[in-house]
């Protein structure tokens, strides 16, 4: 088989839920945006409302309506890029929530969808989604027919940061007085403290054992099997741009995997991966379909090795290559045999 092996453990993914859930007095939500952190959003939405989720959030309509289709009815799913046009119709068939960003978004879906339940979303700093102060001031009448008031944190992997403490004192300023459903903590929030919580905690990256959720279990594992390994003398060199060369003989393995399937070019001879307990250090250029890795230090030819697995989290493979574990999570390309652990 040329293809990656893909392990995602549900059962890690349900306790991770669970875990994050104690730590809140009120309801723990999931979000299952971008096909579920790039595991399958029906089979993560799935597992997780088995595991007690009620609510679930998303990026868009269309990942709504397919959340919908997972679940059937029941489960409130909850759209973070709120009523945009062309939304309605998805928006009034799969029964979603959309949180509304800006007075026009309310206005449209006031107009559209006058019985339908929508949330709105506040920004209270990070200058990206909802509503502003003086929009707010415009629309604050209607936030008692909102089925929650939201907003997100800019820093919360940063505990010490200021902005968390500002962004918390902004949101209590901007919802004082109204009765309605709060929300402010996504996994990094959660970890912040009950001061943080509200009615409702809605984690991400967290559930998928990603920073900076420290205590999580790891979901996954990819194993990248061998094509070839062939000695290379001292002085040759391997790959694009021939930008590693031998300093001494080295059996180099040649995997399959490469920057189609989410393994960016940027962890090029940065990254190390493992057979069994031996480490192995990537060499030369990541390209499309193909990486190298020096196997001389292990004991036996190895088949396969692991890029993420108990030696490496998405988070350490991500320091590796300058980036964070969500880009790495989220770039898991299709060509991966998927294997899933039941709970």
């Amino acid at each position: 088989m040329a293809s990656g092996i893909l392990t995602i453990d549900l059962g890690a993914l349900a306790a991770n839920y669970r875990a994050l859930a104690a730590m809140n007095a009120g309801e723990t939500a999931a979000v299952v945006k971008a096909d579920g952190y790039g595991l399958g959003a029906a089979l993560v939405a799935q597992t997780l409302a088995e595991a007690g989720a009620r609510r679930f959030f998303v990026a868009t309509a269309e990942e709504g309506a397919a959340i919908r289709k997972a679940l059937g009815d029941g489960p409130e799913i909850g759209v973070f890029s709120g009523h945009m046009e062309g939304d309605t119709r998805l928006i009034q068939q799969a029964h979603l929530t959309p949180m509304l960003n800006s007075a026009a978004q309310l206005e449209r879906h006031r107009a559209a969808l006058p019985d339908h339940p929508f949330g709105i979303q506040l920004d209270t700093g990070m200058n990206r989604l909802g509503m502003e102060p003086s929009d707010w001031a415009a629309s604050r009448e209607h936030a008692g027919t909102a089925t929650l008031l939201m907003s997100h944190l800019a820093c919360a992997d940063e505990p010490a940061h200021p902005q968390n403490a500002a962004q918390l004192a902004a949101f209590r300023e901007m919802t004082s007085g109204i009765d309605t459903p709060k929300s402010l903590a996504a996994t990094g929030g959660t970890l912040l403290g009950p001061d943080y919580h509200f009615d409702l905690t809605r984690p991400g990256v967290g559930l998928y054992g990603g920073h900076p959720f420290a205590n999580a279990q790891p979901v996954v594992r990819l194993s990248l099997p061998v094509i070839q390994i062939r000695d290379v003398a001292p002085g040759e060199t391997v790959g694009y741009g021939a930008s590693y060369t031998a300093n001494g003989p080295r059996k180099i393995a040649t995997l399959s995997g490469g920057y189609a399937d989410g393994l960016i070019r940027a962890m090029s001879s940065r990254a190390t991966l493992w057979a069994g307990d031996t480490p192995c250090l990537m060499i030369g250029r990541v390209s499309m379909d193909l990486l190298s890795v020096d196997v001389s230090d292990c004991a036996t030819p190895p088949d396969h090795l692991d890029i993420l697995g108990p030696h490496q989290t998405v988070d350490q493979l991500a320091d590796a290559a300058g980036t964070i574990g969500y880009e790495i999570l989220t770039s898991l390309g299709p060509r991966y045999t998927r294997k899933v652990i039941a709970p």
